[in-house]
């Protein structure tokens, strides 16, 4: 079936901005609940007699995050084949799509159940912490591990979820699952003492009664086809196999980012202490950056599935253009921001004075960062959208190996100023490498033009 194109007035662009940040608020307010979560698990913990008490928990959700990262395909991959179903009105697939990705996921998640004892070994060694830091930390680990396949299928909900364009329920979904977590944070530990472990079963309780409101929404959703499991369409080869290799492709892109990160923070420790120090309040800007610029590249995401789905041409590149809009308008304000208010949030960080002066002298790279990473984050987005994920993938490749050579040249050449220079010319080249292969989507649609209006 050919793509068409239709005319679109000045009106349907308004919809469309209107549409993209409908779809955009709630992700964005969704991610804004995040950090209270972790601010509650820091104070119940910080106010325990010991401070390994906090160095567990944070190492051992630190392993849980960079486990649930390296498994965020199933969210991206959901979205992209979910939300180009939904706009093709393949209601069938939508659910398909959906639970071959809960399968996928509990695949997992029961793998990682198997080999949690060599996962937190491999992960502790890797720390090298203090052996009371190592014994709570694996404590913590071996709790969380549980509500694994709940997690992962969580990722999945929210990725299909996005893909037919119910953003409002992930937000309800993120809520829920904090609120649980916060308040069983402080029975547990404030209440009933339980430590390390309360804080642990909060989080498994929360997880797994997330994943069950998610599979309740989605049944609403659906209606009673949902529960009809039809396994010769959910096991076909071909569906199975093309989920699969978008899966796979997202994971060593997101494998590449993971590595870049952590190398830009394994150089940035060989600075000494307060630059280290530095450089985790420094990259706390970008995760901050984030919350704005996923509301609109996953906002891309559906639109841009769902414009591909019902083989409109026209309506793919509105929604380009209004999200990309939207994004670059919020990129500019996170730089207006950081320029004004940077220091003042460094200062709320710490107070450790030589830290703050190594922040300030190295703010100004934090400054200029949105503007160039809103093209990395918004490309993402498009390209998940179309499922090119192939492209997502040697693109990333590329980028971490122009960082790797960045870094070579410049530590020694700048210092430490060197690997901002270097973070700055990756999330630059991940952007250039998706804007070179970006006209291939338009240029592979078989396009009918029947009223173009460019």
């Amino acid at each position: 079936m050919p793509f068409t194109d239709n005319i679109y007035a000045k009106s349907d662009y308004i919809k469309q901005h209107i549409l993209v940040l409908k779809m955009a608020a709630p992700i964005i307010l969704a991610n804004l609940s995040v950090p209270l979560l972790g601010f509650v698990d820091t104070a119940v913990m910080g106010h325990l007699p010991h401070a390994y008490f906090l160095g567990a928990v944070a190492i051992g959700a630190t392993i849980m995050q960079f486990i649930y990262w390296g498994f965020g395909f199933l969210r991206m991959g959901t979205t992209g084949l979910t939300a180009q179903a939904y706009g093709a009105n393949q209601s069938a697939e939508v659910r398909l799509n959906f639970q071959r990705a809960a399968l996928l996921a509990l695949i997992i998640g029961l793998l990682l159940w198997l080999l949690k004892s060599h996962i937190i070994d491999f992960s502790l060694y890797l720390f090298e912490a203090s052996r009371d830091v190592e014994d709570l930390a694996r404590t913590y680990f071996n709790i969380r591990i549980w509500s694994a396949p709940a997690a992962l299928i969580n990722y999945c909900l929210i990725g299909w979820f996005i893909g037919v364009q119910q953003t409002r329920i992930i937000l309800i979904l993120q809520v829920w699952m904090n609120l649980i977590n916060i308040i069983l944070d402080l029975i547990f530990v404030v209440g009933f003492s339980w430590g390390v472990e309360g804080v642990a079963l909060a989080t498994v309780i929360a997880e797994v009664s997330a994943a069950s409101l998610g599979i309740y929404f989605y049944l609403k959703k659906t209606g009673k086809d949902g529960i009809i499991i039809d396994y010769a369409k959910l096991l076909n080869s071909s569906k199975l196999q093309r989920m699969i290799a978008i899966n796979l492709n997202i994971f060593l892109r997101t494998f590449c980012l993971i590595f870049a990160f952590a190398y830009f923070t394994s150089e940035a420790a060989k600075f000494g202490d307060n630059t280290l120090a530095a450089n985790a309040i420094l990259l706390q800007f970008i995760h901050f950056l984030s919350f704005g610029l996923d509301g609109f590249a996953q906002a891309a995401e559906t639109l841009i599935g769902g414009a591909l789905g019902e083989r409109n041409r026209n309506k793919y590149r509105m929604t380009v253009k209004v999200t990309m809009t939207w994004a670059i308008g919020i990129s500019l304000i996170y730089t207006v921001f950081y320029w004004l208010f940077g220091s003042w949030m460094i200062d709320l960080f710490t107070n450790n004075e030589s830290v703050r002066v190594i922040a300030n002298q190295f703010l100004i790279w934090v400054i200029i960062l949105p503007f160039i990473a809103v093209w990395a984050y918004m490309l993402d987005g498009i390209f998940i959208g179309a499922t090119r994920s192939a492209d997502m993938r040697n693109g990333m490749a590329i980028a971490l190996a122009i960082f790797i050579v960045s870094i070579f040249i410049l530590k020694s050449a700048s210092g430490y100023q060197g690997l901002w220079i270097s973070l700055i010319i990756f999330m630059g080249a991940r952007g250039i490498t998706l804007g070179f292969t970006f006209p291939n989507i338009e240029k592979s649609l078989k396009v009918v033009a029947v009223a173009d209006t460019n």
